[in-house]
């Protein structure tokens, strides 16, 4: 099972599109599921998005339109032996913070907790749970962040309860990738 995962899009509000060299890496019938921390904004980046699979999964942003045809605001997905939550993190009251993620993933019962909102890659391991955030795939910017972010979105392989979590970055206008490893203990 291999799942990305991405978010902070904001096109065309502050970004013009995905990087071309990551569209180049993100091709249709590779890709199992799609998990999208939110901020999607616009309906031609959903309809790129649903090319590469039609298993999408998209969680609001602050920036996504409301009402009642709107995104949820947080999904509970197992995959594998493992459960994953996600959610954008705008309506966290510390944003990022380790401690209230953590209190996140453990109210929504989930091994994996995937937000966004800081536009900043992050992966851990914390009080036994995994938490990702996959920053932004445009780059776009984030005016209480600080400078601009790293352009950059994960594929998480799955297998049973373990991950590995392939943090992909736009530095420099090269393409780096990272890998980490998590297993959910017995």
């Amino acid at each position: 099972m291999l799942i990305l995962v991405l978010g902070d899009i904001h096109i065309p509000q502050r970004a013009a599109d995905i990087p071309a060299k990551f569209r180049k890496l993100l091709v249709p019938g590779k890709i199992d599921r799609i998990l999208c921390t939110g901020n999607l904004t616009d309906r031609a980046t959903l309809d790129y998005l649903r090319s590469i699979t039609p298993a999408v999964s998209i969680v609001r942003g602050e920036f996504d339109p409301a009402g009642p045809s709107a995104y949820p605001t947080s999904q509970r997905i197992t995959e594998g032996g493992l459960s994953f939550g996600l959610l954008n993190g705008h309506m966290l009251t510390a944003n990022g913070d380790v401690d209230s993620l953590a209190a996140t993933a453990r109210q929504m019962d989930v091994d994996v907790l995937v937000t966004g909102n800081t536009h900043r890659f992050e992966a851990y391991e914390e009080q036994g749970r995994f938490f990702i955030n996959p920053g932004s795939v445009t780059g776009a910017v984030a005016p209480l962040e600080g400078p601009l972010p790293i352009p950059s979105f994960v594929l998480i392989e799955v297998n049973g309860r373990s991950l590995v979590v392939y943090v992909y970055q736009l530095v420099n206008d090269e393409v780096v990738v990272d890998r980490i490893e998590y297993s959910k203990d017995e």
